[in-house]
């Protein structure tokens, strides 16, 4: 697929510019860069919080994903804006005031841990924050420049008065509800290739008609309960590259000209890596790349903004786990460049 309508592209974020953020003292940033005409990349140093020794959970990638962003001169630091904390009020626009309340202070029981697969801590309600406040920047930086990218996010397992599977707080729902609520904007676009169906993301959305929920996801892979997205997708396991792309581009074209969203959420789940330890599927690092590529480079082709998040990705190899999730970077850049953003 080629950019020729570039053109187009330009003028119609010029357009979303002035009608959402165009005065930038309005984005949900602590840092705002002016100088970079880059690839916006959305990261904050509070995306991550201490763990028990030999947590199942890699929460020391997301630095690394920026480390090796910056070193393999994918970006530089003049591309990164830093997310400020949501504040409670923009969090209950998905979450219940009960839950965010016990969140919060601290008031979770242990069974509610367990389901998170969590221990509660202040650092971990200060790093979920941050990461709901990054896609949220994203996806208004995304508004203004087309596309847009965090170093985190994809927390798709979230319910509104309660968390689940490593995720306390929706940040897609929470981004999707913000650019609804806050702009001329009515309909988004959350296409979600983490290999777990977005369970929580469908639930919240379910009954509302701005919102189209779309996932590919391994159907004998939690959640077990799954819920009922826009549109499912369930592949058995050990699919590989070529067959799961195929899989995507028989969907989104079609979605893209019949829900004719005005913003695209895109999570970027690099858990159907063939070496993941909770996935199942049989996908390549360059399978995951040729995937982001075509899915970023479809919506924006047609005037469309993206924001992209990481989600789902595990391995005891930080790492090669990093530079897993650095892919969607990659390919965001590649699209940037091709089409004159």
């Amino acid at each position: 697929m080629t950019c020729a309508r570039r053109i187009f592209i330009k003028i119609n974020v010029i357009k979303i510019g002035r009608t959402v953020g165009a005065c930038r003292r309005f984005f949900h940033a602590e840092l705002v860069r002016h100088e970079s005409s880059g690839l916006p990349i959305v990261h904050h140093n509070q995306y991550v919080c201490e763990l028990p020794v030999n947590h199942r959970f890699p929460m020391a990638k997301f630095p690394r994903v920026l480390h090796f962003l910056l070193k393999d001169q994918v970006i530089t630091d003049k591309q990164v804006w830093a997310p400020k904390i949501p504040s409670k009020e923009l969090l209950s626009c998905v979450h219940t005031e009960e839950y965010l309340q016990n969140f919060i202070n601290g008031n979770v029981e242990e069974k509610d841990q367990r389901r998170t697969g969590f221990p509660w801590s202040q650092g971990l309600v200060r790093r979920c924050r941050y990461e709901t406040g990054g896609t949220v920047l994203a996806a208004e930086v995304a508004l203004q420049r087309g596309l847009a990218c965090s170093t985190a996010g994809g927390t798709h397992h979230a319910f509104p008065s309660y968390g689940s599977g490593f995720c306390l707080l929706n940040d897609l729902a929470v981004a999707a509800k913000y650019v609804l609520n806050n702009s001329s904007k009515r309909k988004v676009l959350i296409v979600d290739l983490d290999v777990h169906q977005g369970d929580g993301t469908a639930f919240i959305f379910k009954e509302d008609p701005s919102v189209f929920t779309f996932s590919v996801h391994c159907a004998k892979n939690f959640p077990l309960r799954k819920q009922q997205s826009d549109l499912d997708v369930s592949v058995q396991d050990g699919l590989e590259d070529k067959e799961y792309l195929s899989t995507v581009e028989a969907h989104l074209p079609h979605l893209l000209q019949t829900f004719r969203p005005d913003l695209v959420l895109y999570d970027a789940g690099v858990d159907p890596h063939q070496e993941d330890e909770l996935g199942r599927l049989r996908l390549t690092d360059q399978g995951l790349y040729q995937r982001d590529l075509y899915v970023m480079k479809t919506v924006v082709s047609r005037g469309i903004p993206v924001a992209a998040v990481i989600g789902g990705g595990y391995s005891r190899d930080i790492d090669k786990l990093a530079l897993r999730h650095s892919i969607v970077q990659r390919a965001a850049t590649q699209v940037w460049r091709e089409c004159g953003m």
